[in-house]
């Protein structure tokens, strides 16, 4: 954890923000035709938009949408992008955050990427174009364009929900130890034949460092890895599905490792539904520590994720840093705790 105080002012890059002139030259067109391949790309040559449009991905700028005298005022206005507006976990944190930051005068402006990177960039670019005071953003991971663009913006960046080289502001917890915590407990319990069920891991990617936690540990105590992982993200019948390919694929497998208590819930209730007693016939855990999964009999192991804390946190540091007070961290571990249940 870092402790360079960081001061209310933001010390992490800067140059002066990118005009609409410099990407008007680095497209070569004039000033007018690069307002025109922006605000009406219908009025300029295909060659000229797509020039404008390299150039503004290259050089991070962002349009301001806020008019005359309100351009040059900061608003009260953070914009919260997360990948899903379904998923509890995601909710909860918003929740924090809304809370927090609303008592002390702040809107948010809220976004859903659907797990996807560049209708993340996009986003980015539209709600930095209403001068908002602050961006928090569920994760660490960005594309090339907006990583460009949030280098070139000189308000304060905050990123959750996992730990690691952040821009700026970072609060989350270690997805990597939390799957090896599961991984041990069900090694300690006697389990030796455990299977890892996620599903699209290369946009989950927490859940995938989940798994890199979990077979580090098998590896480690020299246990097969086998992997079974989905194509629909957590849901009840996403669980039962994984259920049903573990049982088929790998039929001595003594517990199954959920990426997430949804899937966790859906395979438990799907066991039982098939008579299968749970743990004795087959183990079963997840992840997040959601309501849902200590309302079915037996309760589930799972790791718990404290996501309201997460957002709580996160909006205070940005409050500090908007108020003009130094930050002492710029990084927050949250950590996790193992609510250990009787599915395993």
């Amino acid at each position: 954890m870092s402790k360079e105080p960081i001061s209310g002012t933001k010390q992490r890059r800067r140059s002066d923000q990118v005009t609409l002139s410099q990407v008007a030259e680095a497209a070569g067109v004039s000033p007018i035709t690069a307002s025109r391949a922006l605000n009406h790309p219908d009025k300029v040559s295909d060659r000229a938009r797509h020039s404008v449009h390299t150039a503004v991905e290259r050089l991070g700028y962002v349009p301001n949408l806020i008019a005359g005298s309100l351009a040059s005022s900061r608003s009260r206005l953070v914009a919260v992008i997360v990948p899903s507006l379904v998923n509890t976990v995601f909710v909860e944190v918003i929740q924090g955050l809304q809370e927090t930051l609303e008592a002390q005068g702040y809107q948010i402006l809220l976004g859903n990427t659907d797990y996807d990177l560049d209708r993340e960039y996009q986003l980015v670019r539209t709600f930095l174009g209403w001068s908002c005071s602050a961006l928090v953003t569920a994760g660490l991971r960005h594309n090339q364009a907006c990583h460009t663009l949030l280098a070139n913006w000189d308000h304060p960046i905050m990123e959750v929900m996992e730990l690691g080289k952040a821009m700026d502001l970072n609060v989350g917890l270690d997805h990597v130890a939390a799957g090896r915590c599961m991984a041990s407990h069900l090694i300690e319990k006697g389990y030796r034949h455990i299977v890892y069920v996620g599903a699209r891991l290369s946009q989950d990617y927490r859940a995938g460092m989940r798994f890199e936690g979990h077979k580090s540990v098998l590896k480690a105590k020299g246990l097969a890895v086998p992997l079974v992982e989905l194509n629909t993200l957590g849901s009840l019948q996403a669980g039962a599905e994984g259920l049903a390919q573990v049982l088929a694929h790998y039929p001595q497998t003594q517990a199954i490792h959920f990426a997430n208590d949804d899937l966790a819930v859906g395979a438990l209730l799907a066991a039982q539904r098939q008579g299968l007693r749970v743990p004795e016939d087959i183990a079963i855990a997840g992840f997040n520590g959601l309501p849902l999964g200590q309302h079915v009999t037996p309760q589930l192991t799972t790791i718990l994720s404290p996501r309201e804390e997460i957002g709580r946190l996160a909006a205070s540091i940005l409050i500090q840093r908007l108020s003009g007070k130094a930050v002492e961290h710029r990084q927050h571990d949250v950590g996790f705790t193992l609510q250990a249940g009787g599915s395993t």
